[in-house]
């Protein structure tokens, strides 16, 4: 199993704590690896080791991509307008990344989320089928933003638009299948006409996870979907507001029996040490309910 993380600069110290975490949780057959820009390479350079590999974005991108100097942006010269905004790039990265894995699984991590117990391939596939997260009729009008992800996702795929509810397969720890990104890519070339990169980056609303899912449900169909779950095995904090030292103990105790992961956004400024009170908790406690019942 491979773990993805694209990652960058300011989150080195993110990245870090999720690298040592992944080295300590998981098997000796799981590595990670981490993509950066070019510049960032000596940032990451120390972290490189046995199951670490530092990867730059160059690597996976089309060489018409060029990265703009200053801002969080870049400009894919086959189609300058719109500019490819840093989030966009990150799902460009992903989906390339994976389709390029020589694994049989892999497993998308951001820099922002850090390993609280044990997981290994068993965690995320059940009699060869890889673990497949969808919340079923979680998209409406609630959510307008997952309603354009939907949209965009089925013109990308050739499908035709489905009016909400609709399920929802973004989480912040997610398996995908290399062989299945390789065919949706495919399916995606199919049905612009052009190369994938160049129809993804030209959006601007996409979201991997749901192109991923609706091609998983809606073209592959039964045979993909059989170990399908609601839940995400990571105790997520989305929010925008940071955590401090009287609202930790709350989020701590929130986290699931079955999470075995935890993100805390990068969106939230929550301060280092408060991040790794939050960590250090989460793993206390996972080791309290893991341990037998004293005689």
């Amino acid at each position: 199993m491979l773990v993805l993380t694209p990652s960058f600069g300011p989150d080195f110290d993110l990245c870090a704590d999720l690298n040592r975490s992944v080295l300590a949780y998981s098997s000796a057959d799981v590595r990670h690896q981490i993509i950066v820009p070019k510049s960032d390479l000596p940032v990451f350079r120390p972290l490189a080791g046995e199951r670490t590999e530092i990867r730059t974005e160059a690597e996976f991108l089309p060489s018409s991509f060029v990265r703009v100097p200053g801002v969080n942006a870049t400009i894919n010269l086959r189609r300058p307008f719109p500019p490819v905004r840093g989030w966009i790039l990150q799902q460009v990265l992903k989906l390339a990344a994976a389709a390029a894995a020589d694994a049989d699984v892999v497993l998308l991590v951001d820099s922002d989320i850090e390993f609280v117990r044990p997981f290994s391939v068993d965690t995320f596939v059940h009699d060869g089928v890889i673990r497949f997260y969808r919340l079923p009729d979680e998209v409406d009008d609630r959510l307008p933003r997952h309603v354009l992800w939907h949209k965009a996702a089925r013109e990308l795929l050739g499908l035709p638009a489905m009016p909400p509810p609709l399920p929802d397969y973004v989480s912040s720890l997610v398996a995908w299948d290399p062989a299945i990104v390789r065919q949706l890519l495919g399916r995606v070339e199919q049905v612009t006409g052009g190369r994938w990169a160049n129809a993804v980056a030209s959006r601007l609303h996409f979201s991997e996870w749901t192109l991923y899912g609706v091609f998983v449900e809606h073209i592959l169909g039964d045979t993909a979907t059989r170990f399908s779950a609601e839940t995400s095995l990571c105790h997520a904090l989305w929010d925008t507001v940071p955590l401090d030292e009287h609202t930790v103990g709350e989020f701590v105790a929130g986290m699931a029996d079955d999470d075995v992961a935890v993100m805390i956004s990068a969106k939230t400024h929550t301060p280092l040490p408060i991040r790794r009170a939050a960590s250090a908790a989460m793993r206390g406690a996972a080791r309290n309910h893991a341990a037998p019942p004293k005689e």
